[in-house]
């Protein structure tokens, strides 16, 4: 006897525009967890709860959205948006995944601009430092059980440690000499770069509205023509913006010299934010000085606490750099820090709307394996190098007091307690840090009244 549900063996009712909409605006506030988590609810909301989308089709779109530099995440979820409902449908996916993230970390900058010295506001900010620290470790183990699987990605990644920790290299030319590495390695021996892409589906949740033998809708048919169409009106924008930045304030002046740095490192952000945030923390820390090196672990900390991509940390540096140049006029520090941070996330995530809505196309129409990830898996092992540099540097800051030049031991023992908690109990990075978060606090208010 068939027991099969009868509700699977048919597709579900037409998505319609505005009911899209309300999910993607729902999925930018809950979409807590890092890119697992975000990849994990859409996986359980789309593919196996309303059926708007094969598990075949959702790998596949998320195989090619590793492959890009930028937040897999917010680029499925474009991808999906832009299958379901076109071009207006990507854009209002992909924005929605991060606007609620946008306004919520502005207002925790502003508070921590703002009240920063509070004692309780600074005890808070005390304790997750050390949190930080742990957490950041915490990712360079994740990536690298997934990756360093054998001695010539460990390899990688030592040598990219050491040419970011001892010869201070600058991490897109680390970047860069992986990608090579992998390219040549991929055509030598290529199952020594066979990492980490998603496998093919084997499970069936029911008919689905985009199943694996629904053919491509016609504007996910590829053609050369529409692709450099979408390439033009994609650098167009980002060339406008540049242009209206450069013409109102000069090329030298703090809002076009975000607009710049941070359209490089969008490119650079192979392998999630983690990847990223040492080439971030070079410029904007050491060079640009937009922030200190304390003020830029805790816009991590906010970012972790926070829905939607990680890589929204940079709209934390924005608002503080902002804030701190107040561009607009020493009466406008607030619209300063505002304004900044908007177009440190514009350009950011620019480059994600223009990729997918560029290669999307060719993947629909092709339904194949995504291949060449040899560089792919090369970059995410230097990744880990770079990563474990990063922690290193954040302790650093963290345990060692610039002003007595002794260990904080505190500090130390939270990032003890807080890494236990990870490794070992695999607790909640967002418990993790509220939990280090209030023992700060009640540690510096005890010292501050006693």
């Amino acid at each position: 006897m068939d027991t099969t549900n009868n509700n699977t063996l048919s597709p579900p009712a037409q998505v319609f525009f505005k009911q899209a909409l309300l999910y993607w605006l729902k999925l930018g506030l809950i979409s807590f967890g890092g890119p697992a988590g975000q990849i994990a609810i859409m996986h359980h909301d789309l593919v196996e709860k309303k059926r708007w989308i094969s598990e075949k089709r959702f790998l596949h779109a998320l195989n090619y959205c590793m492959l890009l530099p930028g937040p897999e995440a917010q680029q499925l979820a474009t991808y999906i948006g832009w299958l379901m409902h076109r071009t207006w449908g990507g854009i209002f996916a992909g924005v929605l995944f991060v606007l609620p993230a946008f306004f919520i970390l502005t207002g925790l900058a502003w508070v921590y601009m703002a009240y920063g010295t509070v004692p309780a506001v600074a005890g808070v900010f005390y304790g997750i430092k050390p949190a930080v620290v742990a957490i950041v470790l915490f990712a360079a183990y994740r990536i690298g059980v997934r990756t360093l699987n054998n001695k010539m990605l460990w390899s990688i990644a030592a040598l990219a440690f050491i040419a970011i920790f001892l010869l201070k290299l600058p991490f897109p030319l680390i970047v860069l000499v992986a990608g090579v590495i992998g390219h040549i390695g991929g055509r030598l021996a290529p199952q020594v770069f066979v990492t980490g892409t998603h496998a093919a589906a084997d499970q069936y949740y029911g008919k689905a509205l985009i199943d694996d033998d629904t053919p491509p809708p016609e504007h996910a048919l590829f053609s050369w023509k529409k692709l450099w169409r979408i390439a033009l009106t994609g650098l167009g924008i980002w060339l406008a913006a540049m242009l209206v930045l450069i013409g109102t304030y000069g090329w030298s002046a703090t809002y076009s010299q975000m607009g710049w740095f941070f359209t490089k490192a969008a490119l650079m952000t192979f392998g999630g934010a983690y990847a990223v945030l040492p080439y971030v923390f070079q410029a904007a820390v050491e060079h640009y000085q937009w922030l200190s090196a304390t003020q830029m672990i805790d816009g991590l900390a906010l970012g972790e606490t926070t829905p939607g991509p990680l890589i929204m940390v940079v709209t934390f540096v924005g608002f503080v750099g902002g804030w701190i140049t107040h561009s607009l006029g020493v009466d406008a520090v607030l619209a300063s820090a505002f304004v900044a941070a908007s177009i440190v996330t514009f350009f950011t995530f620019l480059p994600s709307f223009v990729f997918i809505f560029m290669g999307a196309p060719f993947i629909e129409t092709t339904h194949g394996n995504v291949k060449f990830t040899a560089p792919l898996s090369a970059i995410t092992a230097a990744i880990v190098g770079v990563i474990v540099n990063l922690a290193l540097f954040f302790a650093y800051h963290v345990f060692w007091q610039q002003t007595s030049g002794e260990i904080d031991w505190f500090a130390a023992g939270l990032a003890a307690l807080a890494a236990l908690a990870l490794f070992r109990f695999r607790l909640n990075v967002i418990t993790v840090i509220l939990a280090s978060g209030g023992l700060g606090m009640l540690f510096k208010l005890i010292v501050t009244t006693g």
